[in-house]
């Protein structure tokens, strides 16, 4: 038999197919002895099959004649060696997978030797043999259509009753290794696209339909871990910071992929399946989890935190596009922790009565009050001429605020007022996310306090146009607001507020919900404009802030009271002032061109279509240099980052002031031209042009000063020492004099005049020591230093120099010359500046160079003056 088998014969006919065939029928057991017989006649079969399906239909008519997949079954049933298994259930694969003849995967799908061997008992043990299994299962998946996929399923009075290629396949949909998961969806994703009806009545019906709700179980513990994994990273910040982010990233992104998951469930379009999903994500993840960590408080059975909160809820609206959902989270927001708490088992630890707050001496007509459920915030409107005037100082701050009788939304708006940095950049995001999500209805939005003006206006006009005299009147009225002062919000939000009630269980504070959108509206603007103010917030952050507030109000002062200018004014001198301090500071000579970079960058973030940072931003903050990275806090590198963060707010507080008499942003900030001459400078009398010295090249050495300096141990070299300014730019020199061409020498080394901190030494008075920094660093060339990676730390550390001199006064000249350099240079600096530092210049150079102010019948209703 060995020697008829390998004697040379046509491997790719008839008859060899034929010949393996016979001898496959054969077999009567498979062990040790013929079992690389047995897996080499199953490869080369498939091999067969496949080339026949090209090229001559005869191979698989023989196939069928000879029914050798009935044989195959009988292979497995004898076989004793797991080889054969694995090789069998590759063999068939490989076979689904080429097969083109439609004819051809009928025949594969019927005789129910495809179910047999789908829910043959196989040794799952066997890591291997489970991948091949998978992929078995996922090629079965990948014919289906509504013809193939009746031959898989079982019926009676045309009701499925039986579907084992499903069944079997959810059984691994959770296991622990993601590629085994990621195979199962694909598979689940090929039945309901089908488009079979009773294949869908069978899916969601009992038992089958629990797998929805596992899936949200299953997608509950991923976020729970995720939240293990954060919270452990922020209590060893001296960990590793590339791995932890490297988990996080990993962990985050299982996270989206369980939620497109969701999102391309629901597009194929089971009805029953989007309210499954729908009715679990609320009722296992929203309620119970992710709402009640919007709290500060601490409450008892919540296993997640507010920064993870918030970036699942932005994640859920944005990836899993279901109206009913998205519209039940918005309308949730309206509902107090308290209402929500109870329902799903969590407990508030300390919990207490309805909280009082303190609050600023009120308006002696306390009677025209408007109160916004047990006052977060006051809104003034006395006079409904003009804009409501809202007072931060109201906003409770985290030690006086009672969360659990705030709504949802009002916790929003206090950490954007009084959170951590990751708490705001959390809530905006959620905001940002509610305001693009298309599937809420503009009702929603604008009792939300996050409906564009645009649309406000667009919705007003239309209601006018069809004869809506409340439309009318409100859109040409002294309120832009949706209603005025009675208890009027949209259908949908009611709607919703019934269903949260009626299903759930779930009561919205009627405070909350009858106070007009416009007090809401003022709300999320007074919170903004607070967050402007803020000192301990990164400047990206602000800019999210920025973009949010360009959406709400889209260049217009009408909606800014004197309180909210003021405010903004005075943050914005408090900046410029911090930042006419960079001027005299380590990197002035970088300072115009990373602020000129961040106006543009500015502006493009804000005048978005769309926010710039996915939600996943809020967890993944940008690295910082830290004492790990050998980086101290006197070091160069901390003020240039410390710089680059003043400069993206002080940009931000800028167009701010502009966007607040209703000016488009310009595309480039005024900042004056260099100065065309400078006479009787150093750099003019040593030669030096605007590129600057160069090494090796020549230079008159004109008040230059004789030094020593020892670069390596015992090897003391002399040189001539010179500070030079050009302009915003400046540099410490090294020359090696030229003898016979005197006073010339050649450059030898060459560091930035700024940031060189000279002292003279304490103990030796001929001694001068000098920081020197690098001429840039990561934040302005990202491409040359990478992610601040630890392989680059060592070309973060500022450099040291000690120069010796002759005497006394040798010293004392040079340090002379060093202070008098870096003065001309900052000076300079200063003087480009000065049209952008100036906060009078601001009105009248955006009047000047924009033109008159564009008047709209939306904006000009609101007088407020500067």
């Amino acid at each position: 038999m060995w020697f008829s088998f390998w004697k040379p014969r046509d491997r790719f006919s008839l008859d060899e197919l034929r010949y393996l065939t016979d001898q496959l029928v054969k077999v009567q057991i498979v062990n040790e002895v013929n079992k690389d017989f047995v897996i080499e006649a199953l490869r080369s079969i498939a091999e067969l099959i496949t080339y026949g399906d090209q090229h001559d239909s005869t191979f698989f008519e023989f196939f069928m004649e000879k029914q050798v997949m009935g044989e195959f079954v009988r292979i497995l049933k004898v076989s004793r060696t797991v080889s054969v298994s694995l090789q069998l259930l590759q063999t068939i694969s490989i076979m689904i997978q080429n097969l083109k003849n439609e004819h051809a995967i009928y025949y594969m799908f019927s005789n129910e030797h495809m179910n047999y061997l789908i829910t043959y008992s196989f040794d799952f043990q066997n890591e291997e043999l489970l991948s091949y299994y998978i992929s078995f299962l996922r090629a079965i998946s990948g014919k289906l259509d509504r013809n193939t996929i009746s031959l898989l399923v079982k019926t009676h009075n045309d009701e499925v009753v039986s579907f084992p290629l499903y069944v079997e396949a959810i059984h691994f949909a959770f296991h622990e290794e993601s590629m085994v998961r990621t195979a199962i969806r694909a598979l689940t994703l090929n039945v309901y696209h089908v488009g079979d009806e009773s294949v869908n009545r069978y899916v969601t019906s009992a038992p089958h339909a629990d797998y929805f709700s596992n899936l949200v179980t299953f997608f509950r513990k991923q976020c729970i871990n995720l939240n293990a994994l954060v919270s452990d990273t922020m209590k060893n910040l001296g960990a590793e910071s590339t791995e932890t982010t490297t988990l996080i990233s990993a962990a985050v992104d299982e996270i989206e992929d369980s939620l497109y998951y969701f999102s391309d469930v629901i597009s194929a379009g089971i009805p029953d399946v989007g309210r499954l999903i729908t009715d679990n994500i609320l009722q296992l993840l929203i309620f119970p989890l992710l709402l009640p960590s919007l709290t500060r408080k601490a409450v008892e059975g919540v296993q997640i935190g507010a920064a993870i909160s918030l970036y699942l809820v932005c994640c859920i609206l944005r990836i899993v596009k279901i109206k009913d959902l998205a519209n039940t989270i918005a309308a949730a927001l309206f509902c107090p922790l308290d209402a929500v708490v109870p329902k799903f088992g969590s407990k508030p630890n300390g919990y207490t009565p309805l909280c009082a707050f303190e609050h600023e001496s009120e308006p002696p007509d306390s009677n025209n009050l408007t109160k916004a459920d047990a006052g977060i915030l006051r809104v003034d409107v006395t006079n409904l001429s003009s804009s409501p005037k809202i007072h931060s100082a109201d906003v409770p701050r985290e030690n006086d605020c009672c969360d659990f009788h705030l709504s949802l939304r009002e916790a929003l708006i206090s950490y954007i007022t009084s959170g951590d940095d990751v708490q705001v950049a959390g809530s905006l995001s959620v905001l940002a996310t509610l305001l693009q999500t298309k599937e809420l209805d503009e009702s929603m939005l604008d009792s939300l306090g996050i409906l564009p003006q645009r649309k406000q206006h667009k919705k007003l006009l239309l209601q006018a146009l069809v004869g809506e005299g409340s439309g009318e009147e409100q859109l040409f009225s002294s309120e832009s607001g949706s209603s005025r002062d009675g208890v009027e919000f949209g259908s949908e939000l009611d709607s919703c507020l019934q269903k949260l009630k009626e299903q759930y269980g779930v009561v919205c504070s009627f405070l909350e919900v009858r106070a007009s959108p416009r007090v809401h509206r003022f709300q999320v603007l007074d919170a903004l404009v607070s967050l402007f103010c803020r000192s301990n917030i990164s400047a990206e952050t602000l800019w999210d802030g920025g973009w949010l507030l360009r959406q709400l109000l889209p260049y217009s002062q009408a909606e800014f009271n004197s309180h909210h200018l003021k405010l903004l004014n005075d943050s914005y001198k408090n900046c410029a002032s911090a930042l006419l301090k960079e001027t005299r500071g380590i990197w002035p000579d970088l300072l115009i061109t990373i602020l000129s970079d961040e106006w543009k960058r500015c502006k493009r973030a804000i005048e978005a279509s769309s926010p710039r940072k996915e939600p996943k931003c809020i967890l993944l903050s940008s690295p910082k240099f830290s004492s790990e990275d050998g980086i101290t806090s006197d070091s160069s590198f901390v003020a240039g980052e410390r710089m680059c963060e003043l400069v993206k707010v002080f940009v931000l507080q800028h167009q701010l002031q502009i966007f607040s008499v209703g000016r488009s942003l310009p595309e480039k900030p005024p900042i004056d031209p260099p100065a065309d001459i400078f006479e009787n400078s150093r750099a003019q009398s040593a030669g030096v042009d605007s590129s600057g010295p160069k090494l090796g090249t020549e230079l008159r050495l004109v008040d230059a000063v004789p030094c020593r300096i020892a670069f390596e141990r015992g090897k003391e070299r002399h040189f001539c020492f010179l500070a030079i300014s050009l302009g915003a730019s400046g540099w410490v020199v090294l020359a090696e004099e030229l003898p016979l061409k005197e006073p010339y020498g050649v450059v030898r080394m060459v560091a930035p005049l700024a940031g060189t901190d000279p002292k003279v030494d304490d103990k030796h008075s001929r001694w001068m020591h000098l920081r020197i920094r690098p001429s840039t660093f990561p934040f302005v060339e990202p491409a040359r230093y990478g992610a601040y990676g630890k392989a680059k730390t060592k070309a973060l550390v500022d450099g040291r120099w000690t120069l010796a001199f002759r005497d006394e006064e040798s010293c004392n000249s040079a340090l002379s010359m060093i202070l008098e350099e870096i003065s001309l240079q900052s000076n300079e600096v200063e003087r480009r500046l000065k049209p952008l530092l100036d906060l009078e210049t601001i009105v009248e150079s955006s009047n000047s160079s924009l033109g008159p102010p564009k008047a709209t019948s939306s904006y000009s209703t609101f007088s407020n003056s500067l």
